[in-house]
């Protein structure tokens, strides 16, 4: 008995360390397009999903890891305000998801489509999507983020970043089994392989990392202005998280907005994020890379998870990993951000034409036109020393004009 006992937790660590690898491209893809230490986005990634477990009693084989939705918020912020006091405006978007979670405790998911209805959501995904796309472009011809500076040879940049972009949509489109759920991670692989034999890759830092090492831990500073700039793009991933719970229930057959509860799911996020940012990681989010996963290969056992995220705080300590990362050249991750920027756009699209809302009906059209504008356009409003602008403008502005608007009557 003993024996079978170990042989199901050796095959179950192993399914976990495959349940990683495919979460592994889109995981450290945040931190480090946003300056973040992709170290510690392992150790909050794992340490996130082990505390989501507990909140949700180890009943969902869901893994969590690093939101894409946040990373212009995480950009404007750690220019502006600097790492510490943008990891307290996430942390903050922790403690609204814990605020959500109590809500719909209380009164049932209907809140989440009253004060958050797709017409709402729908165009703060893209306005998240599109903020992005100058971003995407600069570091594809080889600049830097802003553009400001040149990295590397446009020739050369723009022949490695459409490869690695060729790549990413070929393996998604044509891919098959595990392949098909890491096409970031494949279009990484190929951009590096060819910048090495262009001879563009620095590694300094992989040669000076030491192979153990403690991740580069940073503290959140309290800080009003990004509190209330990044707190309102949590938002958009909260209806997100709504479907993840779907999604893995439909692969499972069990119904986990039942049991353990939608509320509870929220919570885990929530306390996930938050205790992520505390540490200095990105904020954390179910992948639906692993509930493609979960489906492929019929692991419904939540125990997987456990075991992909012990692994992915065993890697969090190797030194010469986090290097390697950061030794990857800016334009195999701007071939990859062109595709995965519009793709966020087009959820938020998606999120409309499925709720099949009339856009063209004034209400609407007023709702979805001021959020775009205003989140594109960069339009700020400011009290004091406190500022709402881009994102976080967008989503409050929003969900006020949702709630006041009067509705038009159907005939």
């Amino acid at each position: 008995m003993a024996e079978t006992d170990y042989r199901f937790r050796l095959r179950d660590s192993l399914i976990g360390a495959q349940m990683l690898f495919v979460a592994f491209g889109a995981l450290v893809l945040v931190p480090l397009l946003t300056g973040l230490d992709p170290n510690v986005a392992l150790f909050t990634a794992g340490a996130g999903t082990l505390l989501f477990q507990v909140v949700t009693k180890r009943k969902v084989p869901i893994f969590l890891a690093s939101s894409f939705a946040f990373i212009a918020p995480i950009i404007y912020g750690v220019q502006t305000w600097g790492i510490p006091a943008t990891m307290s405006g996430l942390a903050a978007a922790g403690l609204f998801y814990v605020l959500l979670s109590a809500l719909i405790k209380l009164r049932g998911t209907e809140i989440l489509h009253r004060v958050l209805p797709p017409i709402v959501t729908g165009p703060v995904i893209m306005v998240i999507g599109l903020l992005l796309a100058r971003t995407a472009v600069f570091m594809a011809v080889g600049k830097s983020g802003d553009g400001s500076i040149d990295l590397f040879p446009r020739d050369t940049a723009l022949i490695i970043s459409m490869i690695s972009l060729a790549v990413t949509i070929g393996v998604s489109l044509l891919g098959r089994g595990v392949l098909k759920l890491i096409p970031i991670l494949c279009g990484i692989t190929v951009g590096y392989t060819l910048s090495l034999c262009y001879g563009i890759v620095d590694f300094t830092r992989v040669h000076e990392a030491a192979w153990l090492a403690m991740p580069n831990f940073v503290f959140p500073e309290f800080n009003w202005e990004a509190i209330l700039f990044i707190v309102p793009v949590a938002i958009a991933p909260a209806i997100e998280h709504f479907g993840d719970v779907l999604a893995i229930s439909s692969v499972t057959g069990k119904d986990y907005l039942k049991d353990p509860g939608v509320h509870r799911t929220m919570l885990g996020d929530g306390l996930a994020t938050s205790l992520a940012s505390f540490l200095g990681g990105p904020p954390n989010t179910t992948y639906s890379e692993v509930t493609g996963a979960v489906a492929l290969t019929r692991a419904f056992n939540p125990a997987i998870m456990t075991w992909a995220a012990i692994t992915a705080i065993v890697l969090a300590f190797v030194g010469k990993l986090g290097a390697l990362l950061l030794s990857i050249p800016t334009p195999v991750m701007g071939g990859i951000m062109v595709l995965l920027f519009g793709a966020i756009s087009v959820v938020g699209m998606n999120t409309l034409v499925r709720a099949r809302e009339d856009l063209m009906e004034p209400r609407n059209m007023a709702i979805v036109a001021v959020i775009l504008v205003f989140g594109i356009g960069g339009m700020s409003f400011g009290i004091a020393k406190i500022t709402l602008t881009g994102i976080g403008l967008s989503g409050v502005i929003g969900v006020v004009l949702n709630l006041i608007l009067p509705k038009t009557a159907k005939h």
